[in-house]
């Protein structure tokens, strides 16, 4: 069974435990084993260790267990993804595993910035600017190009846009299961057809069969 880690910024909901379970859940669905952040046990330590050191080394050693990743890209604390999903996004993929990723809202990176700050259209230099004169890139990106060129080099597919209700903006899942039948998908082109035929199968069949 493939390992799938699960990176997004829901690990700051409340009841980030609980969204955890259900998106492994939705993991052993699909035929992957989810691994989630939260599920890392931090020892009591004797040596006085800062705790956020610790929690870095169980997570960066759970993405270099993992097969492949899921980011939850959706815009947190600003317009762009949370910065340590990015990281974590950059890691994986650096070590040459397959990574997706969706986000909550559909808009543009740029018409997000255009809320944050003043940006401008300079049309001598034709390209847009924040209020600092900085040059904002206009690439019709759900984020940073690097974000979004990652996704499609490392996993075959853009950043996966859905507009989730403004409730719901971290814990709607819609966007994830596309994600993990896209995971799917890529593995029935890269390995083994009959064999993601019938993890799509599993998939398709109603909750009750599944123990859901």
């Amino acid at each position: 069974m493939r390992t799938v880690y699960l990176a997004g910024p829901d690990v700051f909901l409340p009841d980030a435990v609980a969204i955890g379970i259900r998106k492994k859940e939705l993991c052993a669905a699909y035929g992957f084993e989810g691994l989630f952040p939260f599920d890392n046990e931090i020892p009591l330590n004797p040596r006085g260790e800062r705790i956020d050191r610790l929690i870095y080394r169980a997570n960066e050693e759970m993405i270099r267990r993992a097969d492949l990743g899921i980011f939850n890209l959706t815009p947190f604390r600003g317009a762009s993804a949370d910065p340590g999903t990015v990281f974590e996004l950059g890691l994986l993929v650096g070590l040459g595993k397959c990574a997706f990723g969706y986000t909550n809202t559909t808009e543009d990176l740029l018409d997000r910035l255009k809320r944050a700050d003043r940006v401008t259209f300079d049309a001598a230099r034709n390209m847009w600017q924040d209020s600092a004169g900085m040059a904002v890139e206009n690439h019709r990106n759900a984020d940073n190009l690097m974000i979004d060129n990652a996704l499609i080099e490392h996993g075959g597919y853009p950043v996966l846009r859905h507009r989730a209700a403004p409730g719901e903006l971290y814990r709607d899942l819609t966007g994830f299961e596309a994600c993990l039948r896209r995971a799917v998908e890529a593995i029935s082109r890269a390995e083994d057809p009959a064999r993601t035929a019938g993890m799509m199968a599993a998939a398709a069949k109603p909750r009750a069969e599944r123990g859901a």
